[in-house]
């Protein structure tokens, strides 16, 4: 969903200039973030002085926690308008628009830290080598979705290729700060130059730059204000660690 969002910063009779230009410092990195999430897509200044931005959000509920989360946002006033196409937009009306369809974009959902034991190796199988790796913890962050992982309801049933490839399918639960339970599924795999692959296998720490590790995501939740995640469609990058795995889970809008 798309939104215009209209800001009118008022700041406080007496406030110290080193706070404010503490906060209007954090304020250009917060939105250099939300730039780079695909959240803010484009700002611009209004005759009245005020700021209007065009933002993306898988819901309002959503935007109200980026809002509320920017430095500046105990000084400014804000106005949000929901946007929704209109009939007489020009890019309709283009030659062959009726052929052409919407780029995708992403967004952060949330990054999730997990601690991982010792994994269970069941040895070869028919499918390859059978490995669980079973998730003892860990905690997630997001914009406005912040928990932990379950512990007992978590794990990764692996498989690992003759070549070092990993095909993880991987079951978490999360609980929300306020909570909610999330259950969240994902079809990974994990590929690389072959040495890389086996300084993961010994267990050392390798940047997540040097292999690609990704995965088709579904999450299910019986919270009504979380209920857009049953209908998303997500995407997981991840980084292995010394006894810790990363992701990072993105909506695909």
């Amino acid at each position: 969903m798309e939104f215009l969002v209209e800001f009118e910063l008022t700041v406080p009779e007496g406030a110290a200039r080193a706070e404010v230009a503490e906060r209007v410092d954090a304020e250009a990195k917060a939105a250099e973030k939300l730039a780079e999430q695909r959240h803010l897509i484009r700002v611009w200044k209004s005759g009245a002085g005020n700021v209007i931005g065009l933002y993306r959000a898988a819901s309002r509920s959503e935007l109200d926690a980026i809002l509320d989360a920017l430095p500046l946002a105990p000084w400014m006033h804000v106005s949000v308008t929901a946007l929704t196409a209109h009939p007489n937009d020009p890019a309709a009306a283009e030659p062959h628009a009726g052929n052409q369809l919407p780029d995708p974009h992403l967004t952060l959902v949330y990054r999730l830290e997990a601690t991982l034991a010792d994994p269970l190796d069941l040895g070869d199988t028919a499918g390859g080598r059978r490995r669980i790796a079973v998730q003892t913890g860990g905690t997630f962050t997001g914009p406005g979705l912040t928990g932990t992982l379950l512990p007992g309801a978590s794990a990764d049933w692996q498989l690992v290729l003759p070549d070092g490839t990993a095909l993880g399918d991987i079951r978490y639960t999360l609980q929300t700060d306020d909570g909610d339970l999330l259950y969240v599924q994902s079809r990974s795999i994990r590929h690389g130059p072959a040495a890389v692959l086996a300084r993961l296998a010994r267990g050392e720490d390798v940047d997540a730059s040097e292999y690609t590790f990704r995965a088709a995501t579904q999450i299910e939740t019986t919270a009504p204000e979380l209920e857009w995640m049953n209908k998303g469609i997500f995407v997981s990058v991840g980084g292995r660690r010394s006894g810790a795995v990363i992701y990072d889970i993105y909506l695909v809008a």
